[in-house]
């Protein structure tokens, strides 16, 4: 699916980002590409090495997900959240929580919650 711009990224308010960018391929086959996660799983994969191992989404106003990357050898990197926001086939919007702190020293990990 080729895309038909460059990708823009805005940040419209001190607690958003929104990433835009066309592509040349039918509404509803973009959406379930960004939203399926037998689809998600083809094109999400990470850093080299790495691959879309656990790929969970309820995609609905209050709907949790959770995504997490494994490569062997190293500890699986997680991302999940809860989407506030779901107009089929327009957008979402989701809410993120990192879950990298097992990449950091425990310290460090410690240091970063208890400033939150």
């Amino acid at each position: 699916m080729p895309t038909t711009g460059a990708l823009s990224i805005t940040t419209p308010s001190d607690r958003e980002i929104r990433f835009t960018r066309g592509f040349d391929a039918p509404r509803q086959l973009v959406w379930d590409c960004h939203t399926k996660p037998d689809l998600m799983k083809r094109w999400l994969f990470g850093p080299a090495g790495w691959s879309l191992a656990v790929c969970d989404i309820d995609l609905r106003a209050g709907g949790a997900y959770r995504w997490v990357w494994r490569k062997a050898g190293v500890p699986d990197m997680g991302l999940g959240g809860v989407f506030r926001e779901d107009v089929n086939g327009l957008r979402s919007a989701r809410r993120d929580r990192r879950a990298l702190c097992r990449w950091l020293h425990r310290s460090q990990c410690w240091q970063r919650r208890s400033r939150a």
